[in-house]
């Protein structure tokens, strides 16, 4: 009997034991953190905006005075608790990756006629472009420009936001991108007595938001559009080049991206930014190349012709129009065809691609963010020739300069869908003296204040061909002429828009179909660095 006693109570010891293990395990899993995730909280002032995020128990990760947003960690509970707080947009932190002859010369200046400006002293001298990108690899062509004078005005790293003076930069570019992308900008080599860069002469400002994987989210390129403004005129910051592209999950003015473009641009700085590489479908140009105010711009391919402008080809990659709102994009297009550019052995996107190295330091790539830094550079000219052009000035030139592809006939190769304006002409845009022509019927300051939104000219007929309001004979024909070539000749501009009236001959609005998405969706997603595409 006392043996069963004894037996008993050390039983009851153990299972009293257990159960206190039992209970301080519960109480440590209630004790731990629950997993938070990244969001952009948007308020009618940033103060509103820190305010909400704090009440609800979260963490400020960023603030974005910019679109009077902030970045923040929230768990599921104060996720929930914020989205039901009056006056506060929460939108899921969106991920973004980055959208790439013999010898090292590459004849993308004089396929544009930037030679010829070259040769005037035409060089975008005195000119800022900010890349915001995978950061820069410093080498002698791009650090100096054609007088051996330091070039690199700053870096910024808007991923750990910290600032370096240009005099101690070395490399902060693990993928290469954006290196390649400044490259062709404002490479101050000279091979055969032509620069390899179309603006040999203008200065950067390089600014890191993208990393070794060439992958970024919203949060970062927010916080690097806003301190681009910030130092616009400290760096006279006239251009900044965006060469990466997301797939649209909402209307323009909804996205918080897009709300940054546009402020970049109110703010007098001339936004040039990639179509993407998800065409040749229609309606497959993405986030922020969509903003109906900037300059988008698609790829065309000399076809390793440089010398030969007759068998040019619009690139298969290049994505095209109209946005789900109805406008023209892209604007123009421009050489992104194996283009060749400084990108480091080492670095992610060479080490991928080994076959495409060239002479240690170069390096061949396409894609429309190759075509957007091509762009950037003849900005860099047209302001260097008359730098009191504002962004619609430049625009407008740059569009109503451009020549477009025409077939045998006389008519266009490529719909305006594919071309915009045609292919971008240094030479012609510099002496270009147009007016007027660019984003006429549109309103940027009731655009960024919510009193009014537009929509562009482009229609879809009941056969699911897209048109152009009010304008015969430019619509969507479904096909593509990837063999031969076309001349590029002439110009002209579509770049008007309407204010938003519920009026248009779509059903519901607009006509939404292939990869288009319901402006309902809430915008989150994923944006591409310079995708590789063909060596076209």
């Amino acid at each position: 009997m006392c043996q069963s006693f004894n037996l008993l109570k050390f039983a009851s010891r153990v299972t009293a034991v257990f159960l206190f293990v039992g209970l301080l395990l519960l109480n440590v899993s209630f004790a731990q953190p629950q997993p938070t995730h990244s969001f952009l909280v948007q308020a009618a002032d940033l103060e509103t905006a820190v305010t909400a995020v704090e009440a609800v128990g979260g963490t400020v990760t960023h603030q974005l005075g910019l679109i009077n947003g902030v970045g923040a960690e929230l768990t599921d509970a104060q996720q929930t608790m914020l989205a039901q707080t009056e006056g506060i947009q929460l939108v899921a932190n969106q991920s973004l990756t980055t959208a790439g002859s013999k010898g090292p010369y590459s004849g993308y200046p004089t396929v544009i006629g930037a030679n010829l400006l070259h040769e005037q002293g035409i060089t975008g001298k005195n000119i800022t472009v900010a890349v915001i990108d995978s950061g820069y690899w410093a080498q002698s062509a791009l650090n100096k420009n054609t007088s051996g004078q330091r070039r690199v005005l700053a870096a910024y790293d808007a991923i750990n936001d910290s600032f370096d003076q240009a005099n101690t930069l070395d490399s902060t570019d693990d993928y290469g991108h954006g290196t390649h992308v400044s490259s062709i900008i404002l490479n101050s080599r000279m091979v055969g007595g032509q620069y390899n860069g179309v603006a040999p002469d203008a200065n950067l400002v390089t600014i890191k938001a993208f990393d070794y994987e060439g992958k970024g989210n919203y949060l970062d390129v927010i916080r690097a559009i806003d301190w681009a403004i910030a130092h616009k005129d400290e760096y006279n910051i006239r251009i900044m080049n965006l060469s990466f592209s997301a797939t649209p999950q909402s209307y323009y003015w909804e996205d918080p991206l897009n709300q940054a473009v546009m402020q970049a641009w109110d703010a007098g700085i001339i936004v040039v930014a990639a179509a993407g590489n998800a065409g040749p479908d229609p309606m497959t140009v993405g986030v922020p190349g969509n903003v109906p105010y900037i300059i988008t711009v698609g790829a065309m391919s000399d076809n390793h012709t440089p010398a030969d402008g007759t068998d040019d080809i619009l690139a298969s990659f290049s994505s095209a129009g109209p946005t789900v709102e109805g406008f023209v994009k892209p604007d123009v297009v421009a050489p992104g065809g194996h283009m060749l550019g400084y990108m480091d052995a080492n670095m992610t996107i060479a080490a991928e691609h080994p076959e495409y190295h060239q002479r240690g330091t170069y390096f061949t790539m396409s894609g429309t963010s190759q075509a957007t830094a091509v762009t950037s550079g003849v900005v860099a000219l047209m302001l260097q020739n008359d730098p009191t052009l504002t962004p619609d000035d430049v625009k407008c030139r740059l569009m109503s300069s451009a020549h477009t592809a025409v077939d045998e006939n006389g008519e266009l190769a490529y719909s305006i869908f594919q071309q915009g304006a045609g292919q971008v002409n240094a030479y012609d845009a510099v002496y270009s003296t147009a007016s007027g022509c660019a984003n006429q019927g549109l309103d940027l300051a009731a655009d960024l204040d919510g009193t009014a939104h537009f929509g562009g000219p482009a229609m879809q007929d009941d056969d699911g061909n897209f048109n152009i309001m009010n304008t015969d004979g430019f619509a969507w024909s479904g096909g593509f002429a990837w063999s031969g070539g076309f001349a590029w000749s002439g110009g002209f501009a579509w770049s008007g828009g309407f204010a938003w009236s519920g009026g248009f001959a779509w059903s519901g609005g607009f006509a939404w179909s292939g990869s288009a998405i319901p402006p309902e969706t809430q915008v989150q997603g994923t944006a591409q660095l310079g995708s590789w595409v063909p060596q076209e």
